[in-house]
């Protein structure tokens, strides 16, 4: 008591904290100087005061430092911060400060070791860990020591409280029997907690190891998207230039056609106009003898000669002058097509693959080993022209005793820049529209036909001659293939199986915009297709020297009856007839 009341004697009236060097003012009310300070320089404009009596100073007062007390200050905090540092003191060492080894209850005194051997042993002098709250150990009410529990109020009581007082008959227990039940029931909360505890770091380490393979993944799929566009980006600048190289190549040939018929008419017209000058001097003259003596030096030109040179004029400004839009178109067509078909998208790490149909390992494993190995092309098996030996016999598995089908190109499937021969045997692209009749089989967007037969069973195959192109495609399709838009393209789709000559060396086999390039070049002269339906295998293969070697086989299961396809983008290709001897 004594030392909060000191407390509150040191303690500054504006901080209301413990003196920091202290001053007074001449009224001698003191304060810290930083406090009274701060105040008078506030009070500054309106006149300086005293902030406790409110006495007034025409100037700034004098401060005094209060030597005294500034010393009494500094021991109270030095004596509070050893008591702080002690814990519990001894009540009866007054000289300075000494930990408490034992408090009594009876007396409410803490005491030290030297204090405690003096101390009275009575059996009403209760001793227990040192403490500074000894009222707590009190009944309030009756003022005896709390010694028992009562299990009905939870509330710990003195004897009186069990025998007289408002807790009599209720279920008592000694304090140290009822803290050991509570302590055990504790011990098993706590069990509980830190089991409960382990649980959530567990879940917290768990989430977070999710959360970054979330992160891994989302910078993976971000990766391979950005790598897809950043591809589809480069094929579309690359058209993109092929097209405009196109425009401008037609646009010279345009050019240069207008400039030699401007020069020709340049030069006619010179001609006539010396002509028109030669006879206006002939009817100016005035002797008749001289005008029927005087011989014209050239005459008006060769009608015919001049009648052809209009007709191509003609011919020009109708139809000559105008770019082949459609040709630019299909370049176009052709190109975003290949575009949509060719991009290649990446797996990513882990994915799993679609299941292999039954038919896939049907295919010729021998010699046809998947290219390359570490991409996944599902149902598609190849074999490379270069992989096979000079004398390489066609696999009996793929052929067995195929027939020769005598195929005919069906006109009424044409697109209309595919022109058809009279025998249905030579499909050649066109660069002018064919006046074809409108019919719901035709090819409306891309230079393809079909034949008229189809097969759904059996083993078959045919001939074509492609040495009068270098870009075709070639294979196999349902009838219920798409006839117009950009997937109607052969090998672009799920119905077609082509093999596809794009330009010098740039071999390709297509199947439902799955691509695989083939590395070397061909022979240009006879490609022959094979099909085994029941085996669901297309192949193709290439005539070198007098025998046939296989380039690729598709494996599938044939849903449709089937077509030959031809596409025809350069030149033209032809069905050949049957030739028993190669």
């Amino acid at each position: 008591m004594a030392s909060a009341d000191l407390s509150k004697e040191l303690e500054c009236p504006i901080c209301l904290s413990i003196y920091t060097d202290p001053v007074n003012l001449p009224c001698g009310h003191n304060y810290c100087r930083a406090c009274i300070d701060h105040v008078l320089d506030t009070q500054k404009a309106g006149g300086y005061s005293c902030p406790e009596c409110r006495r007034k100073y025409k100037g700034r007062p004098t401060l005094q430092r209060n030597i005294a007390l500034r010393n009494i200050a500094e021991r109270f905090l030095s004596t509070q911060h050893q008591k702080e540092v002690i814990g519990v003191c001894c009540t009866y060492c007054f000289q300075s400060p000494v930990a408490a080894v034992k408090s009594c209850l009876h007396c409410e005194a803490s005491l030290c070791d030297n204090h405690l051997k003096i101390h009275s042993k009575a059996p009403e002098h209760v001793f227990c860990d040192p403490t500074s709250s000894l009222e707590n150990r009190k009944c309030s009410v009756h003022r005896k020591i709390l010694e028992y529990y009562c299990t009905e109020d939870a509330a710990c009581i003195c004897v009186s409280c069990s025998l007289a007082g408002e807790h009599r008959g209720h279920q008592v227990e000694i304090l140290a029997h009822a803290s050991e039940k509570k302590k055990k029931k504790l011990r098993n909360d706590l069990k509980k907690l830190r089991a409960e505890t382990e649980e959530a770091e567990k879940g917290v380490r768990s989430l977070q190891n999710s959360m970054k393979k979330a992160q891994e993944k989302a910078d993976g799929e971000t990766k391979r998207v950005t790598g897809i566009f950043r591809d589809i980006r480069r094929r579309l600048a690359d058209l993109e230039k092929k097209v405009l190289s196109e425009i401008t190549g037609q646009l010279n040939q345009v050019t240069l056609s207008y400039e030699n018929a401007i020069q020709q008419l340049e030069i006619k017209k010179n001609k006539l106009s010396r002509k028109k000058h030669q006879i206006e001097e002939l009817c100016n003259m005035a002797d008749p003898l001289t005008v029927l003596q005087k011989s014209e030096t050239s005459d008006l030109g060769d009608t015919e000669v001049g009648n052809k040179s209009k007709e191509k004029n003609d011919k020009l400004l109708r139809d000559g002058g105008d770019l082949d839009v459609a040709r630019i178109s299909h370049t176009l067509h052709t190109g975003l097509a290949d575009i949509i078909s060719g991009v290649k998208i990446p797996k990513r790490a882990g994915a799993q693959a679609p299941p292999r149909s039954s038919t896939e390992d049907k295919a010729p494993d021998a010699a046809q080993q998947p290219w390359p190995p570490s991409r996944p092309v599902w149902t598609l098996q190849h074999v490379h022209i270069q992989d096979a030996g000079p004398n390489t016999e066609v696999p009996p598995l793929t052929l067995g005793m195929p027939v020769y089908a005598d195929i005919l190109l069906d006109e009424d499937t044409a697109g209309y820049y595919i022109h058809v021969s009279g025998d249905g045997k030579t499909a050649s692209r066109s660069d002018s529209r064919q006046q074809y009749p409108t019919a719901p089989e035709r090819f409306l967007v891309f230079p393809q036909v079909l034949s008229f037969r189809t097969f759904s069973s059996g083993r078959h195959y045919c001939d074509v001659d492609v040495r009068n192109s270098d870009n075709w495609r070639i294979g196999m399709c349902y009838s219920s293939i798409d006839r117009k838009g950009g997937l109607s393209m052969i090998g672009s789709n799920e119905k077609s199986w082509v093999l596809d000559r794009g330009g010098e060396h740039h071999y390709t086999v297509k199947h439902n915009r799955q691509d695989i390039m083939l590395y070397s070049d061909m022979p240009k002269h006879k490609i022959r297709i094979y099909l085994h339906y029941e085996a669901g295998q297309i192949s193709f293969h290439a005539l070198c020297s007098d025998s046939f070697r296989p380039i690729h086989t598709f494996a599938a299961t044939f849903t449709e009856p089937l077509h030959i396809v031809l596409c025809v983008s350069q030149g033209s290709v032809t069905i050949c007839r049957e030739n028993p001897e190669v």
